[in-house]
């Protein structure tokens, strides 16, 4: 079988939930064959054997240093070197970056944001805020695809795949912007937005009052999301913003409370598997799309439903 390579997503030694998933979608194409740019890569090659991966190839250097630019040149040496039948990539804001680059320096076509790929190459993606689905191919070099998280459920296996080392250098236009120093976000104890299976969104139905949002979202074991609206009103941070220019997140299960359902909020959840919307007008265009709805006022159907779950748990 021909070789498809993914791109290992990780921070401080562990791999993100995408990885698992990118490794799935691998495996169903080809081999699975995982890319991994670290010194020390064993930490990272342990959590990989836990998902269908046939291979892993290490590259090391100063990848972390230079970023993106860096390490799409390592990629586009290792595309060249293996001429796999395609490289899959996380659609983050960094992946898009590395996709890009890659692609331009390789000469191969890209496709970004897809929701699915199957085993010839055939991507689907919403577009146009979920109203259009599109099938896509690349026609021209190694197919790039970046791949929405959650997009799939990340199969497990128990594997032990062969590792292998490879060079790369790095051109001296990738270290004309340097990384001097990078402060990870501080985490809570809730999954973050774009990983996370369950996503609570709050909308300016809340009035600014996001409690019964996290109370849910804490009885679900679930991210927090918030629309436009309620970030612009400085309600929520706006790193929680889903939405065409906040996050698009694609959960098994996306609760929208007082979110009334605009074409820029839409975009950014549209293809959450199971969608739960309360709001009080029973016009809303969220109801549309809902696989479940409420009419009625968050405030006292949130509470309910927190009171259920957390019994239920008990």
């Amino acid at each position: 079988m021909s070789e498809v390579l993914f791109l290992v997503d990780h921070s401080a030694g562990k791999i993100t939930k995408a990885a698992g998933e990118l490794a799935t979608y691998a495996k169903s194409i080809g081999d699975s064959v995982a890319v991994v740019f670290a010194d020390n890569a064993q930490p990272i090659v342990d959590q990989l054997n836990a998902f269908p991966v046939d291979k892993v190839i290490t590259i090391a250097g100063e990848f972390d240093k230079y970023g993106p630019a860096a390490i799409a040149d390592g990629l586009s040496q290792l595309l060249q070197a293996r001429k796999p039948s395609a490289l899959l990539i996380t659609s983050t804001a960094n992946g898009k970056e590395i996709a890009a680059r890659t692609s331009v320096m390789t000469g191969s076509g890209i496709i970004t944001d897809a929701v699915n790929v199957d085993k010839d190459l055939v991507t689907t993606q919403s577009v146009f805020g979920g109203s259009t689905t599109v099938h896509a191919t690349v026609t021209k070099g190694v197919p790039i695809i970046t791949l929405r998280a959650n997009s799939i459920e990340a199969t497990t296996a128990t594997s032990s795949a062969a590792v292998e080392s490879f060079s790369a250098t790095i051109s001296e236009a990738a270290k004309l912007a340097p990384i001097t120093s990078a402060t990870p976000v501080v985490k809570g104890g809730r999954p973050d937005l774009t990983e996370a299976s369950i996503v609570v969104s709050g909308g300016r139905g809340t009035n600014g009052d996001f409690k019964p949002v996290e109370a849910l979202a804490d009885a679900l074991g679930a991210a927090v999301g918030a629309s436009r609206a309620a970030t612009d009103a400085g309600w929520y941070p706006h790193s929680n913003q889903v939405g065409q220019t906040g996050k698009t997140v694609s959960p098994q299960l996306y609760v929208a409370a007082g979110i009334s359902g605009a074409i820029q909020h839409r975009a950014g959840m549209q293809t959450s598997k199971t969608i739960v919307a309360i709001n009080k007008d029973p016009e809303a265009p969220i109801l549309e799309i809902a696989d479940f709805a409420v009419v009625g006022d968050l405030f006292n159907v949130l509470p309910q439903a927190t009171a259920q779950i957390i019994a239920r748990k008990g």
